[in-house]
């Protein structure tokens, strides 16, 4: 009886909670950019974040709001973090059910007040975080809130969750539902470099920007490198070492290009949350060369690839939060191309993988065979990782194994690192590997930006920013707050019009239409990431 009723008390929150959001959008009618895929999805809000914000009130959802429960206090806001304790994965057990239930209480009484008085500072544009972890939760989401903008970023081979579903393509349909809600005047950027994502272009009316290192993607990430600070003996006046400083590389959209600065960023990961965020940019009209500049102040959030100072003189890559196989290949990937003495990987459970976990974990220990000099798992599914790399040549006296996150565990990496060694970090969520990151950082000071030189063979260039100037957008924000009084399906009505009257009377510099969107496959020589 007592479970029934937690059960209705849930269902009837999350009712009350979705009708609120909803009206609480229709009367602000802000635009709403979705973000979703298998990696990268907070990264890739808080660098759309970071481009929009100077042009427009924005407000992107903190931590992983990303469920039926965390987008309507998205679309309420003011919450502090000691109040999102109460939703978050760190929740302590000590939370008790009044505490909660006051919470949401709290919730729904902030919400109407939200939707019944005023609010004149109310955010221009809301990022959202759409999230899935079993099928169908992409399409309950929809039902709260329907974006004008959406981002795909990666799906991969074995995506995380997969556990839940048939296989990779259910996956993929169901990310895709946030596509295919698009409307004919909707935009959406998708990651060229994914094929599963890319294929996603087919299922949608709206118009499609691809971005990534393929020569294909209309915007093209190329010469990528990591750059290093030198680090000086003042007292022998000699080179000490080198640490990891950032990346740099260039965007190149049709005949336009601009370098990207990136101090404190790392891996490719992270430049495709840059390279999404630069699309979203586009589609809102920004010129290249301002989004390249302001996508140099963008720093990741904690636990994705953040590089820390830790014991006995060493460094950390942070890359704790979460971990999937293709988050987990792009970290190892980072490892092997930034500089040190030697490379530690610390690796985890890769959680929720499914049938396919046992050869997931295997393909990843053989990738670390070759970017890792010693390589600690910890975990039962781990062990897997260190059979991979056992099987690629690594020697089992440069491989450790624990069962979980210990004291024995932290000891041997406390133990095993030496000065000047990186670390990588890195498992799925509840793994808790917050600990060995706890346990292995110091407090260090971070000297002044070191002096980058230009990148190779680049010429700046002043043109102007190809076509893709945004004559539908605009007219989808206008029509939403001219229209506060008209029913939605009205709305869509007003909308299929302009857009009809923008392709009679096109304007005097083409749109990207159906007609020329790109969803070729990579060319010839390409490797793909996937």
């Amino acid at each position: 009886m007592a479970m029934q009723t937690r059960k209705w008390a849930r269902q009837t929150i999350k009712y009350i909670l979705a009708k609120i959001a909803w009206l609480i959008w229709w009367r602000h009618r802000p635009g709403v950019i979705g973000v979703t895929g298998s990696v990268g999805k907070t990264s890739t809000k808080l660098a759309i974040a970071e481009v929009l914000k100077p042009d427009y009130r924005v407000r992107c959802s903190p931590g992983n709001l990303n469920t039926e429960f965390g987008l309507p206090l998205v679309l309420i806001g003011g919450w502090t973090d000691d109040q999102l304790q109460n939703v978050s994965w760190e929740a302590p057990p000590t939370i008790g059910r009044w505490r909660k239930g006051w919470f949401w209480l709290g919730v729904i009484c902030r919400g109407l007040k939200v939707l019944l008085t005023r609010q004149a500072d109310y955010p221009e544009i809301l990022i959202l975080e759409y999230g899935a972890d079993r099928p169908g939760d992409i399409h309950q989401l929809l039902q709260i809130i329907e974006p004008n903008v959406s981002v795909v970023t990666a799906v991969g081979e074995i995506p995380v969750h997969g556990e839940h579903y048939s296989g990779t393509e259910e996956v993929v349909r169901e990310k895709a539902g946030l596509v295919e809600c698009l409307p004919a005047a909707g935009f959406t950027a998708l990651n060229c470099d994914d094929p599963r994502v890319l294929a996603v272009a087919r299922r949608t009316r709206a118009q499609v920007l691809t971005y990534g290192f393929a020569r294909e993607a209309q915007l093209r990430i190329s010469g990528l490198e990591h750059r290093v600070k030198r680090i000086v003996d003042q007292e022998k006046f000699q080179l000490a070492g080198a640490r990891p400083w950032g990346v740099v590389f260039k965007l190149e959209y049709g005949s336009v290009a601009a370098p990207v600065r990136m101090a404190g960023v790392f891996g490719r990961a992270q430049v495709y949350a840059a390279a999404a965020a630069a699309a979203i940019g586009i589609i809102f009209g920004l010129k290249l060369e301002d989004i390249a500049a302001r996508l140099g102040q963008y720093q990741p959030p904690p636990g994705r690839a953040t590089l820390l100072p830790a014991i006995k003189d060493s460094y950390l890559l942070d890359d704790s939060y979460n971990a999937s196989p293709l988050s987990v290949r792009l970290a190892l990937e980072t490892l092997a191309a930034l500089p040190g003495r030697r490379k530690v990987a610390i690796l985890g459970d890769m959680l929720e993988l499914g049938p396919q976990s046992d050869e997931a974990h295997e393909q990843i220990g053989r990738l670390a065979a070759g970017s890792a000099d010693v390589l600690i798992t910890v975990g039962r599914n781990a062990k897997h990782i260190a059979a991979g790399a056992r099987a690629e040549g690594m020697p089992q006296a440069r491989i450790w194994s624990f069962n979980e996150t210990s004291d024995e565990a932290i000891a041997a990496a406390q133990r095993l690192v030496a000065p000047g060694d990186l670390i990588l970090v890195k498992a799925s969520h509840a793994m808790h590997f917050a600990d060995f990151v706890v346990q292995l950082r110091r407090a260090g000071q971070d000297g002044a930006e070191p002096e980058v030189r230009p990148l190779a063979n680049f010429v700046p260039q002043s043109r102007p920013l190809p076509p893709f100037r945004p004559t539908v957008w605009p007219t989808v924000l206008s029509a939403q707050r001219k229209s506060a009084t008209i029913p939605r399906r009205k709305l869509v009505r007003v909308m299929e019009k302009k857009k009809a009257r923008a392709v009679r009377s096109p304007p005097s510099q083409p749109v990207l239409t159906k007609s020329n969107r790109s969803v070729a496959k990579p060319a010839v020589g390409h490797e793909p990431l996937i």
